[in-house]
């Protein structure tokens, strides 16, 4: 797992009667389901009292890029934000490993945004080996205008015949670089292809137009290629912009 450029961004007030969140978006959940909120609260709750009352209930506003259910991490990366902006800005009153447990207890994402770093995940994504082969790739991500649901994706996945366990022992850059032309695998892109051709359609116009490599990113559908220069990746988005519904976000992997 990697961490990129795009990101959406965070405004919390202090001092509120209650807790809230709004965001500029639509289709972001403004309650208590929203995980940026579920994490102001987990912090609160943990936080020893004095911090409490400095800090009181808060409101959040987002401001938001990342594209929802786009298989990017927005929800979990917004749940990291909240969680190590406060506990920084209150001069870490939560040890690391209890702020990474609060960070589980919201999602399995959620520790790796902590984390913030490259990164191979094992587990259900919350164990974490930072990974010191990568560079920081230029990369356009392509979001198709339309979300899918990891729950039912990975209803549809047959872990059995991916035999993705032995994938899991082998990775093969664990002690080298990473190769875009060797390394890019994801088993439940197949399971999404199923369902949205335009995962194959997209991949394949990243190729044609220059990347080292293409991949759905997660559950999908958003797909990302990577290059070797800005200069191409630049080439490249400048022919993908006109395709109609896909969305283009030029980004660079953070190493």
């Amino acid at each position: 797992m990697c961490p990129v450029s795009l990101h959406d961004t965070l405004t919390i007030a202090f001092g509120r009667r209650e807790f809230s969140v709004s965001c500029d978006a639509p289709g972001v959940p403004r309650d208590e389901s929203n995980l940026a909120y579920r994490a102001a609260v987990a912090f609160w709750d943990r936080a020893p009292g004095n911090i409490r009352r400095k800090m009181g209930r808060v409101g959040i506003f987002i401001e938001k890029r990342i594209p929802v259910a786009a298989g990017l991490g927005g929800g979990s990366s917004n749940a990291a934000a909240v969680l190590s902006r406060l506990n920084r800005l209150f001069k870490n009153p939560i040890p690391s490993e209890d702020l990474f447990a609060l960070g589980r207890s919201l999602g399995a994402d959620v520790p790796f945004f902590i984390f913030g770093k490259p990164a191979v995940a094992t587990g259900i994504g919350e164990k974490l080996r930072a990974y010191e082969g990568m560079r920081p790739f230029p990369l356009l991500l392509i979001f198709p205008g339309f979300g899918v649901s990891t729950a039912e994706i990975f209803r549809e996945f047959d872990l059995a015949l991916t035999k993705a366990e032995r994938k899991i022992k082998q990775i093969p850059f664990i002690k080298g670089p990473f190769d875009p032309r060797d390394h890019l695998y994801n088993d439940l892109e197949s399971v999404t292809v199923r369902r949205h051709g335009q995962v194959r359609h997209m991949k394949e116009a990243l190729m044609t137009h220059g990347a080292l490599g293409a991949l759905m990113t997660g559950s999908g559908p958003t797909v990302f290629g990577l290059f070797e220069n800005r200069e191409k990746a630049v080439q490249a988005e400048n022919a993908l912009i006109e395709r109609p519904q896909w969305r283009v976000f030029p980004a660079e992997l953070i190493v």
